[in-house]
């Protein structure tokens, strides 16, 4: 079948080992749904896998891809719920599960004609939502959802500090805290994703670093290093850091004095459950509300779709379509 996978890893130059063509039907357990994918959007975790950080080299071949929507064998229009995993050994939370895993890393990814999940995996797709705008959301806004509604301890009204605007999930974080009733302040080192953040309704954008004019409630981080002590800083007594990625360095100074002299608070976030994502589409169609696609190719143009994520000038989702 036609799909998009990584036939190696390597660090240095990911879209070396990035192939795109026919490949093998992939091998899934028997009682799982097979869904013909109509459009899938990619994510960092894409570039990753090619890097060799989300995947191993003894693991490729392997298709590419965690978020897809499409059509079952019996028609009925879906969303995949990317995180396979158990809810019970989690407590009803499958990313709780020590074993859990995202699609493209055990099993095949959703970068091609069709993937292959467990029935449950599987949340239908509204008729508003087209195959496009639903294939955005099974990481990067379910990501940003559950960092707003289960993670940050804030209420319409408190205001929440984004920190690096222009990323998937920095650009979910956006669009749903607005949605959810957040007071949204972002930072930038670029002025005009900070102008962008503004048009896409953040209440105030300010420059990566830049002191604040007043202290929030709760910090959403997925840069890391480079922004963790301004996020330190920026927090009110008692206030919280969610954080979901470290894409600049996972090491950053501490500051535990900071920490416990003000009474702050960190937590880790990955992804959401299924639960999570059936209140997510909800909230998609109670308020009209639509995620931010910066482009949609064919996947046969993948690798101009990984050129540009890997270049990292995108205002949105880059969707590639079947």
């Amino acid at each position: 079948m036609f799909a998009v996978y990584a036939a190696g890893v390597d660090r240095d130059d990911p879209l070396s080992v990035l192939k795109v063509g026919e490949l093998a039907d992939p091998i899934t357990p028997d009682d799982w749904v097979t869904v013909r994918v109509k459009a899938a959007s990619l994510n960092h975790h894409d570039v990753w896998a090619l890097k060799g950080q989300a995947l191993k080299a003894d693991q490729v071949p392997m298709i590419l891809g965690t978020d897809a929507a499409g059509v079952t064998d019996d028609g009925r229009e879906v969303i995949v719920h990317a995180v396979v995993g158990d809810a019970e050994v989690g407590e009803g939370d499958e990313t709780l599960d020590p074993r859990r895993s995202l699609l493209s890393e055990r099993y095949p990814g959703a970068l091609a004609e069709y993937v292959r999940v467990p029935a449950h995996n599987l949340i239908d797709k509204p008729a508003g939502l087209t195959f496009e705008e639903a294939s955005c959301l099974p990481t990067a806004y379910l990501t940003a959802y559950k960092m707003i509604e289960a993670k940050s301890d804030t209420r319409p009204g408190d205001t929440v500090l984004v920190q690096g605007a222009g990323g998937g999930v920095s650009t979910a974080l956006i669009v749903l805290g607005k949605a959810l009733g957040r007071t949204v302040w972002v930072t930038s080192r670029d002025a005009d994703k900070r102008a962008w953040a503004l048009d896409l309704g953040a209440d105030a954008a300010f420059e990566t670093g830049e002191r604040l004019p007043g202290k929030v409630d709760t910090v959403m981080e997925t840069v890391g290093e480079a922004t963790w002590a301004h996020s330190l800083r920026s927090l009110r007594p008692g206030g919280r850091i969610v954080v979901s990625g470290a894409t600049s360095g996972a090491n950053p100074p501490a500051d535990l004095n900071r920490v416990y002299f003000l009474q702050l608070s960190i937590v880790g976030s990955t992804m959401g459950s299924l639960v999570q994502f059936r209140e997510l589409v909800d909230l998609l169609e109670r308020t009209g509300v639509r995620p931010v696609i910066d482009r949609v190719l064919p996947m046969s143009d993948a690798r101009d779709a990984f050129a540009a994520m890997i270049d990292g000038d995108l205002h949105g989702k880059v969707v590639l379509t079947r």
